[in-house]
């Protein structure tokens, strides 16, 4: 079955309960990354894009525009698998308790968003894709 960022978001307020949508997108983030480096696959389809406040999946954002802290989302964390579960639940093992600036400010030190932004200055717009392959490539490093 093919798990959406609405999925993995879901799963993840239903454990952690309400939070700013910022720190809900460094989430699915690091979601994301982990699960590129530990199940060796994106655990969700849609892209995610460098953007000046860090990486940002365009439609999480379009769902949640306009909020600055969100407790439900239309996704349904029934669909993510054991394996899945187990990696987003290591990730907010790690990252959940971190306010939104410090994950943001970490997503900014990293080099998969600093590549993705390269020839972009500070605040400038950009949406290029943040790569699986630059992902996996700095994340298995750590």
């Amino acid at each position: 079955m093919q798990v959406s960022v609405f999925d993995v978001a879901a799963y993840i307020l239903k454990k952690c309960g309400q939070m700013t949508t910022m720190k809900l997108q460094k989430l699915v983030y690091y979601c994301q990354a982990w699960s590129l480096v530990w199940d060796e696959k994106p655990i969700f389809k849609e892209p995610i894009e460098a953007w000046a406040n860090g990486p940002v999946v365009r439609d999480l954002y379009d769902n949640h525009k306009g909020k600055f802290k969100i407790r439900k989302c239309h996704g349904d964390p029934a669909k993510l698998n054991n394996s899945q579960r187990e990696t987003v639940d290591a990730v907010l093992k790690y990252y959940a308790n971190k306010t939104s600036q410090w994950l943001s400010d970490l997503t900014h030190s990293e080099d998969p968003w600093k590549l993705a932004r390269n020839g972009l200055g500070p605040g400038e717009r950009g949406y290029r894709t943040i790569s699986h392959a630059s992902m996996m490539e700095y994340y298995i490093s750590l």
